[in-house]
């Protein structure tokens, strides 16, 4: 039995600071394209942006895994 009153530990304000801050610089790297999918969207440039963007797409994919985790 868990003495604790919450579902579970719950992750401290620096463990959170590293995962928001990487998905703003990805953010930021994605800009220009999300812009022009924003003017002008079509499915060839909606499929470019993870194979130019890698790292910033797997960045944001996995931004709430990083938040959830203690």
């Amino acid at each position: 039995m868990s003495s604790g009153s919450g579902p579970g530990p719950r992750p401290q304000r620096g463990s959170l600071v590293m995962p928001l801050l990487l998905a703003l610089l990805a953010l930021l790297d994605l800009r220009v394209e999300l812009q022009l999918l924003l003017e002008h969207f079509t499915w060839t440039s909606l499929i470019q942006i993870p194979l130019q963007h890698p790292l910033a797409t797997a960045v944001l994919l996995f931004t709430p895994a990083m938040l959830r985790r203690p």
